[in-house]
């Protein structure tokens, strides 16, 4: 339920209402934009009186949510939400850039290619050092110590930097980390999204394989129920029938999305095709479509990758990239 308030409401009458809201076992999210103050009740509100508060001075209307997510709802919170990730804004009209390897390899490939996408307009560092892989025997990243060369990047550079997390077993270890990325296969890994909400860490939650979008919000409100409100999301394609791509990008997510929530959402082309020539023209499409950002894999050496080299950009067709979607973010912004 959506209580919207008059403007220049009495703060006293406010008060009251929320403490009889309280008793009823309701728990209160308040929302105050520049024109519209908005109470979103949690709970069981079934037996809450809508006409009895919609009477009071106070009280412009009330509205019933029908959807399940509540936080990430835009009806709760209309204005966009802007995620900080150490100093680099993700929403809010802005472009986020996170951009590095798939995986974190060694101090040398890692330090070159953060100065390079830094150089070209990244304004996060990605980089895996914790991997999740199809076949147990394919490489598995450097865990612990990929995170220790990300931080030695970090300092270098100045980028805040972003990583996945695969078990809350290793949240200590992510304790320096800007911002954790909970990867498509643990969407739905329900107690390290519950833990991960007793953080105030911001979360790049990635859509999951064949989640539908309810799913996919569904997800970041358990992050937010914990009370965590620093998610921002990130489509990276779905499985369909189509086997041209690795998977389908579903680049309507964006305006949907937009449209639900108040969350910001980037895009990531590299996994929703698997080849490195189509990442720029999605960028581009991800750009000009109202996203808040694109991740974009970068390697010195693709064709030596150790993790998803061919959907990888050299640090030159990343900077051929970047330049093409500024290009649109002027056009779209004039």
């Amino acid at each position: 339920m959506i209580v919207i308030l008059k403007q220049n409401h009495d703060p006293r009458q406010l008060e009251e209402l929320r403490s009889w809201l309280e008793e009823q076992n309701i728990s209160i999210h308040f929302s105050q934009g520049s024109h519209t103050s908005i109470l979103g009740l949690l709970g069981d509100t079934a037996g809450i009186d809508s006409d009895l508060i919609e009477s009071l001075d106070i009280v412009e209307s009330v509205k019933r949510v029908q959807e399940p997510y509540k936080k990430a709802n835009r009806k709760f919170h209309p204005a966009n939400t802007v995620v900080d990730i150490s100093g680099a804004l993700v929403g809010g009209g802005g472009f986020a850039v996170m951009a590095g390897p798939c995986s974190v390899e060694s101090r040398e490939q890692l330090c070159e290619v953060a100065q390079a996408v830094k150089t070209s307009g990244a304004t996060v560092l990605r980089g895996g050092a914790f991997k999740p892989r199809t076949s147990p025997y394919a490489f598995q990243g450097m865990r612990e110590s990929g995170i220790d060369l990300l931080l030695e990047a970090k300092r270098l550079t100045g980028l805040p930097i972003v990583t996945e997390i695969m078990d809350i077993g290793h949240l200590d270890a992510f304790a320096d980390v800007d911002c954790i990325q909970v990867g498509a296969r643990n969407m739905q890994n329900f107690e390290l999204l519950k833990e991960l909400g007793r953080s105030r860490k911001p979360v790049l939650l990635k859509r999951g394989l064949s989640s539908t979008i309810q799913e996919w919000l569904m997800s970041a409100e358990y992050i937010m129920a914990g009370g965590n409100e620093n998610v921002i999301l990130c489509e990276r394609g779905i499985r369909t029938f189509e086997t041209a791509t690795r998977n389908t990008l579903d680049l309507s997510a964006v305006p949907v999305i937009k449209e639900l929530s108040h969350l910001p959402i980037i895009v990531d082309p590299n996994h929703a095709t698997g080849y490195s020539r189509y990442v720029k023209p999605l960028a581009i499409a991800a750009a000009a479509i109202g996203a808040d950002g694109v991740m974009i894999e970068v390697h010195n050496n693709p064709a030596k990758a150790m993790c998803d080299g061919p959907q990888s950009l050299t640090p030159a067709q990343f900077s051929e990239t970047m330049e093409k979607v500024r290009m649109i973010r002027e056009v779209i912004s004039a």
